[in-house]
This record gives structure tokens, C-alpha cells and sequence, in this order.
């Protein structure tokens, strides 16, 4: 047999331990090269809702609004205390 014959498939088994060449930093993360606290802050996930618990009642919810307290909460009347030593 020829010696120099080689198989296809070695071929394909030489490829795919081929190491992948990484990939440029500026495709992958163009802030890379800043300091975290100068990196744009990401997009927050769920258009802007954040996860709170009513002070009122303790329900845990998601919201987009300036308050804690939830609905039924607030429908009873609730105040939400104000922190302390604020102006």
C-alpha cells in the first residue's frame, strides 16, 4: 500500500484539534480595555422592572414604579416610611 496515502477522515480528526485562533477583543467586548467603573452599565433586563417587597404586607413583586408598596397596599391607605435623616 501506498504509505503516503492518507485518510480522510485523519483529515478531519487534524482540523478539529486545530486550536481556535481567539477571536479580536474589540469583536467581542469593545469596553475590554476600560476599567469596570468606566464600562457603559448594561441594559437592564425586563424593560425596567425591579424585583421589591411591600413594607405593608412583605409580598414580594416586580415593578417599574417609584414605590414599594404594592396595590392593595396602597388602596388600604399604607404609608410607606420615609428613611431618616434625609432633607
Amino acid at each position: 500500500m501506498d504509505e503516503h496515502h492518507s485518510d480522510p477522515h485523519d483529515e478531519k480528526e487534524e482540523q478539529a484539534s486545530l486550536p481556535v485562533p481567539p477571536l479580536c477583543t474589540c469583536v467581542q467586548d469593545p469596553f475590554a480595555g476600560l476599567p469596570p467603573e468606566l464600562r457603559p452599565k448594561p441594559k437592564p433586563l425586563g424593560g425596567g422592572l425591579r424585583q421589591v417587597t411591600c413594607p405593608g404586607c412583605g409580598l414580594q413583586y416586580w415593578t417599574n414604579r417609584p414605590t414599594d408598596l404594592c396595590v392593595a397596599c396602597e388602596k388600604k391607605g399604607v404609608k410607606q416610611q420615609k428613611p431618616e435623616g434625609g432633607p
